[in-house]
């Protein structure tokens, strides 16, 4: 794009109020969170899960969210459950590393393993924590895992003391639309415990849901 012509573009986006400018710098106004906003008010996922997820968090009691893959990420764009304090804060509209959360490896495990190669290929694996999957070689086996089983736990890869579990969730043709999973603090609750207690709420709901997306 030549100099022009982003600064043409830039003079339209102030036009309609999405950036304001110095005459000489730009920056984004508040106006552009309405892009999103009209997306979650308008997009048929978020609206159809909302129910659902209180039925999950009903039954786990623990916060629950839909995601889905926006390029090297996941994005949260529906949830339900209390305000729990996480630095992350898994808002609607927070964009998070997949590799870093449950519902992203298992959304990264059920891609084709040539497009999980060239995934790897491209990208540097930043650590949050000190339990953070930070090797390509250790990664490539727990996507292996998490798709063998077809559900994915992860423990303190974004945030210290918080975990998430995850499913798959499909539409009426099988292809996956997207993750549904929970967060919680780990407290002194073994995984196997926490996987006990809220694996089959996950996969009911998210069956419960299939025929609807």
């Amino acid at each position: 794009m030549t100099r022009t012509a982003a600064r043409r573009y830039l003079l339209t986006l102030e036009h309609l109020g999405y950036v304001a400018s110095d005459g000489k710098l730009f920056w984004l106004t508040p106006r552009v969170l309405r892009l999103g906003q009209s997306y979650l008010e308008s997009a048929r996922l978020p609206r159809i899960v909302q129910p659902f997820l209180q039925r999950v968090t009903a039954g786990t009691q623990e916060s629950a969210y839909v995601s889905v893959m926006d390029g090297d990420d996941i994005v949260y764009i529906a949830r339900n459950g209390s305000n729990r304090a996480m630095n992350t804060g898994y808002v609607l509209g927070s964009r998070v590393q997949a590799q870093v959360t449950a519902a992203g490896m298992l959304m990264l495990s059920l891609r084709e393993p040539a497009w999980q190669e060239n995934w790897l290929a491209a990208h540097e694996l930043k650590a949050y924590t000190s339990h953070t999957i930070a090797s390509k070689d250790r990664l490539r086996i727990e996507l292996a895992r998490v798709r063998a089983q077809g559900w994915a736990i992860s423990e303190q890869q974004l945030e210290l003391n918080h975990r998430g579990i995850a499913v798959p969730l499909r539409d009426r043709r099988g292809e996956v639309a997207g993750a549904l999973s929970v967060t919680m603090p780990m407290g002194h609750e073994s995984s196997e415990d926490a996987v006990a207690r809220v694996l089959s709420v996950l996969s009911e709901t998210a069956q419960a849901m299939r025929h609807l997306i």
